[in-house]
């Protein structure tokens, strides 16, 4: 191997990496499944002499990045940043790297349908899943899902593709596999079944009924923080390495990673890295969901709109952590089923992290997606708390946070540069409503993010609206600060 990363000044593999099988395939090689899972599998390989090996597959963009990992002999850096310094490694599990742009869909359906794939994985965010958020269903309107049932063989969605690569793996004789989701959904295993489930039944209900039978869907809860790579962070990771990096990341020193023990064709020891392997996963899901991504979102749009560009900027502003620390513990914790866990010194580990000044993780970053992250992150647990009667306040205020953020203008007047799956129609409820009460109403009435439910409840209405105007007339420092003294 002659890649100038295997003399980088950090940990090298220590492996034969022409033993590594390709047992895995995963799909959406970003930056969190390139700091998170692949460490993982390193880490057994390094050791404890596994041979689990991946197959890197992006499909819809990605190509360079597909195209660093192959001149890198499929290597990478990822670098743990913490105030006190950087700890690199350099991770060789990678095998295969595929970009559907360059290879082909063919390529890419062959290698998930290969004889030795064990497990199918996927990090696409929420989106890409094509499913509607407030019911967790297939979207059959979605662009990308109509263009898969009239082209069954050259998908361009994620469940096309593994539709797709499970209908050859059955006309090939060969057995099931589990397709494992690793993003940040509440049961991501159930949801990932029904969409691969509902767009088979399209293509062929037998295939679905192979697929239910032979297949399994383990949920998983993934935690750490993954910021984007910047121009500074890229000088930085040469100036550790002493080689430069193209794909290299840079992540928290922090990980967690729960799996559902529900695998059909095996799976690494991950236990012996440190993966907590459970029965239900879905009680660390909200935890993680609520407490961590819905707090995360909060600080997001309201610090956004305040002018902060980080996390650990709105964590140097008092009145910002304790809206957090009060949303998490007030409202959010209250919705929680899991058992066993220290609740407060949970939100106080996270609001640490949050600190951490090395990690510069953006709130515009954060920011994205809103209309597939407010369900499950904030809308449902204020569904548990507007039936149980208990405070919805910092919920409501960060709902009325996205409304502000989503109108496309900052609080001196800038364009937001706002990225979402749903952005046409986030536009079109913009420019059709006056800024204020009808421009609450119309971002209400979006049944795919709010549903039937929440916008004919007077309360939480009336709490977003409140918030929404408070945020308008006075600003979200001034409102954060005015709700912090409120309780």
């Amino acid at each position: 191997m002659s890649c100038s990363l295997l003399t980088a000044h950090a940990t090298l593999p220590t492996y034969d990496r022409q033993r590594l099988v390709p047992r895995i395939v995963h799909l959406g090689v970003g930056a969190f499944h390139r700091a998170h899972q692949a460490v993982y599998a390193d880490e057994l390989a390094s050791e404890h002499g596994s041979d689990w090996g991946y197959v890197e597959i992006n499909v819809r963009s990605g190509g360079e990045l597909i195209a660093h990992l192959q001149a890198q002999d499929h290597l990478f850096s990822v670098s743990e940043m913490s105030q006190h310094g950087w700890q690199s490694r350099v991770v060789g599990v990678v095998r295969r790297a595929l970009y559907v742009g360059q290879e082909g869909i063919s390529a890419v359906l062959a290698a998930l349908s290969d004889a030795d794939v064990a497990i199918i994985s996927m990090t696409v965010t929420e989106k890409g899943y094509c499913y509607v958020p407030a019911t967790g269903e297939l979207d059959m309107a979605h662009p990308a899902i109509c263009h898969d049932v009239a082209h069954p063989t050259a998908p361009t969605s994620m469940p096309g593709i593994v539709v797709a690569a499970l209908a050859q793996r059955r006309a090939a004789g060969l057995s099931g596999v589990s397709i494992m989701s690793c993003d940040n959904m509440p049961e991501n295993g159930k949801v990932t079944k029904q969409v691969v489930l509902a767009l088979a039944r399209q293509w062929e209900p037998e295939l679905a009924e192979w697929i239910d039978q032979h297949c399994r869907f383990p949920s998983t809860m993934v935690d750490r923080i993954v910021p984007a790579v910047s121009a500074e962070t890229a000088q930085q990771i040469a100036a550790q390495l002493g080689v430069p990096d193209a794909a290299g990341v840079v992540c928290e020193p922090f990980r967690q990673w729960v799996v559902e023990d529900d695998f059909v064709a095996g799976r690494p020891e991950w236990q012996r890295v440190g993966v907590e392997l459970v029965s239900d996963v879905v009680p660390y899901e909200e935890m993680k969901l609520r407490m961590l991504n819905g707090s995360h979102s909060f600080l997001a749009y309201l610090g956004y709109l305040a002018g902060y560009e980080h996390i650990n900027d709105c964590m140097a502003d008092p009145h910002f952590a304790h809206a957090a620390r009060q949303l998490m513990l007030n409202e959010q914790a209250p919705t929680l089923r899991v058992s066993g866990v220290d609740i407060p010194g949970y939100a106080d580990s996270l609001l640490m992290r949050y600190t951490n000044p090395a990690l510069k993780h953006r709130t515009w970053q954060i920011a994205m997606d809103g209309s597939v992250k407010l369900p499950q992150r904030l809308l449902e647990p204020i569904r548990h708390n507007l039936k149980a009667v208990r405070d919805i306040r910092f919920q409501s205020l960060a709902v009325a946070a996205w409304m502000r953020y989503v109108s496309g203008l900052d609080e001196q007047g800038g364009v937001i540069d706002v990225r979402d799956p749903m952005l046409t129609q986030l536009q079109t409820a913009v420019q059709n409503s006056a800024d204020g009460e009808a421009r609450v109403h119309a971002l209400l009435s979006i049944e795919a993010i709010f549903g039937q439910d929440l916008p004919l409840n007077r309360r939480f209405r009336d709490a977003v609206l409140s918030a929404y105007l408070s945020l308008q007339q006075q600003g979200a420092a001034k409102t954060i600060k005015a709700y912090c003294q409120c309780g």
